[in-house]
C-alpha cells in the first residue's frame, strides 16, 4: 500500500436509510462527488506577544456534495421528504368548437365542481365569457354554434403519473451513504476505492433549473455528515494491490462494504 495515488472519477452512491436500513436509492450517475471533513480549533493563549499555548480540536463534522445532471423524482425524493402521489390535478387549456344552444362539453378528465374560464378565440386571457355549468356541460353565453372558444379548466391526471408533495412538514430522511470508486497509481493500477458516510442529511435546499440553452441543468446535493450511535461518522477505504488491476481494465469488483 505504499504506491501514491490519484483520483479522477466519481463515486457510484448507494443510499440507505438510515432508520430501516433498507436501501432507498441507487445513484450511479452522478458527475462530482465531494466528501469534505470539517472541524474546529481554539487556543489557549499566554506570555508576552500572546502566543497560541495549547490547542483544542471540536466542532468534528462534513459534508458530501453530489452534483448530477440526470435526475429522478426517487432523487427529488430524497431532498424534500416529500411523499409520493399517483395521480394530480393541474389546470389545462384547450380549445373547443361550441355546439348546438351555445354548449360544450369537457372532457372526462375534467375535475367536476372546479373552475372553468372561457375566452374567445381571439380575446385569449382577456374578459372571461359568462357560462353555467352542469357536471361537464358548459353553456356559453353570446357563443354560437360553430364558435371556438378557448377553455381552462382543472384536469384530473391519474395514470403514469407521480407527485411529490413538498409541505412545510417535509423534511428529509437521514441515509446511510456508500461511495465506490477507484484510484490510479503512480504505477498504472486501479485501486478499488470506498467511503462509507454513516449518517448523512440531506439539506433541504434544492433548485431545479429549466433552460433552452447551455449546459444540462445540474442539481447539487449537500449532506451534513453526522456520527452514529457508535460515534462514526465516516470510513475511508482502498484496498491493497491484490485487488486492483491495470489502467486498461477497469473490471473493478464494486461490490459495496456493508455495516
Amino acid at each position: 500500500m505504499s504506491n501514491t495515488f490519484a483520483n479522477r472519477e466519481v463515486c457510484d452512491l448507494i443510499f440507505e436509510d438510515y432508520k430501516t436500513k433498507k436501501v432507498f436509492l441507487n445513484m450511479d450517475y452522478a458527475n462530482v462527488s465531494t466528501t469534505e471533513i470539517t472541524g474546529e480549533s481554539v487556543f489557549a493563549y499566554g506570555g508576552k506577544g500572546h502566543p497560541k499555548r495549547v490547542a483544542f480540536s471540536g466542532e468534528r463534522g462534513g459534508t458530501l456534495t453530489i452534483e448530477t445532471q440526470m435526475q429522478s423524482f426517487k432523487l427529488y425524493q430524497l431532498l424534500t421528504g416529500g411523499d409520493v402521489d399517483s395521480s394530480a390535478k393541474f389546470i389545462t387549456r384547450e380549445e373547443f368548437t361550441v355546439g348546438e344552444n351555445g354548449k360544450i362539453q369537457l372532457p372526462d378528465t375534467y375535475t367536476i365542481g372546479s373552475d372553468v374560464t372561457v375566452f374567445a378565440a381571439n380575446d385569449d386571457c382577456g374578459t372571461p365569457k359568462k357560462i353555467t355549468i352542469e357536471g361537464k356541460d358548459v353553456k356559453v353565453a353570446d357563443a354560437k354554434s360553430g364558435d371556438i372558444v378557448i377553455v381552462y379548466y382543472v384536469k384530473a391526471i391519474e395514470n403514469g403519473v407521480q407527485k411529490i408533495s413538498v409541505k412545510g412538514s417535509s423534511f428529509p430522511k437521514a441515509f446511510t451513504v456508500y461511495g465506490d470508486t477507484v484510484m490510479k497509481t503512480e504505477d498504472d493500477s486501479l485501486l478499488p476505492y470506498k467511503f462509507i458516510a454513516y449518517k448523512a442529511i440531506p439539506q433541504s435546499n434544492m433548485s431545479i433549473s429549466m433552460s433552452n440553452n447551455g449546459d444540462p441543468a445540474t442539481i447539487t446535493i449537500t449532506c451534513d455528515l453526522m456520527v452514529n450511535e457508535n460515534d462514526d461518522m465516516l470510513d475511508l477505504i482502498l484496498e491493497d494491490e491484490n485487488n486492483s488491476t491495470t489502467a486498461g481494465d477497469t473490471s473493478v469488483d464494486n461490490t459495496t462494504t456493508g455495516d
